[in-house]
């Protein structure tokens, strides 16, 4: 009597796991100022990555609590949360260029809900808007492009040209800017030192030397001595307390 061939056994391995797709979470929240505490959606956006909370902290606490008087200027916005967070410390103006026409109105739905009258959100180029602001004396601008793009040195450029000669530029990339890149532009790192979270956040490691697989963050500024910014920091701390105190006397 024949028998029947066996049945072939199911691999006793798993599958291969399918890659992870990369997705924002659903909400981040402002850190300090005005708006303390206050959540931000965050559409499911294909590349959407606000930065994590703990290293916006780390940024503002670098920067200062109290942004009273600063124009700001974030040329790829996204959720807002950066931009919102300088308008929660204190700054008195606060551009959110953004090119995709669902996070311009959510934005715009942001801005409404916390009655933020300094902010301005603008759909279009960030970069050829802030091209446009040359000499435009910005305290603080936000340069966070798509890693994919060719639009990191088109930024920085226009950038420094509208930074006034004491400002700061926060930079995020998926790779470390060496000083030979950064002088012909005028600028240099200030800053590299920004507190990571796993596979997310810059590397707490100098921006020359980043951790593989983190992206790199720093602060910028203008071919000054990190003395001499440091001391115009606390001038300009000095002179919103003096302008605090003088808009009490009159209340």
């Amino acid at each position: 009597m024949s028998r029947l061939p066996k049945t072939p056994s199911a691999p006793t391995g798993k599958p291969p796991a399918r890659p992870k797709v990369s997705r924002a979470p659903g909400e981040v929240r402002i850190i300090g100022g005005l708006w303390k505490r206050t959540r931000l959606a965050v559409p499911d956006r294909p590349g959407l990555r606000p930065t994590p909370d703990r290293v916006r902290e780390t940024l503002f606490n670098w920067l200062g609590q109290d942004l009273g008087g600063w124009r700001c200027f974030d040329a790829f916005a996204g959720t807002g949360a950066l931009g919102f967070e300088a308008a929660s410390r204190g700054a008195r103006e606060v551009w959110l260029m953004e090119q995709d026409s669902g996070l311009v109105q959510h934005l715009q739905a942001s801005a409404t809900r916390l009655k933020a009258e300094q902010v301005r959100v603008q759909r279009g180029d960030g970069v050829a808007r802030l091209a446009q602001q040359r000499g435009a004396g910005f305290d603080l601008i936000l340069l966070d492009p798509p890693f994919a793009s060719d639009l990191f040195e088109p930024a920085l450029r226009a950038g420094a040209q509208a930074l006034q000669p004491e400002g700061f530029l926060y930079l995020e990339a998926p790779r470390a800017w060496t000083d030979e890149e950064l002088q012909p532009l005028g600028l240099q790192a200030l800053r590299y030192r920004l507190r990571p979270l796993p596979s997310r956040a810059p590397c707490r490691a100098p921006l020359l030397s980043p951790l593989p697989g983190r992206r790199a963050a720093a602060v910028l500024g203008h071919s000054l001595t990190l003395q001499a910014l440091r001391r115009a920091r606390a001038s300009r701390r000095s002179a919103s307390a003096r302008h605090a105190s003088h808009s009490a006397c009159r209340s």
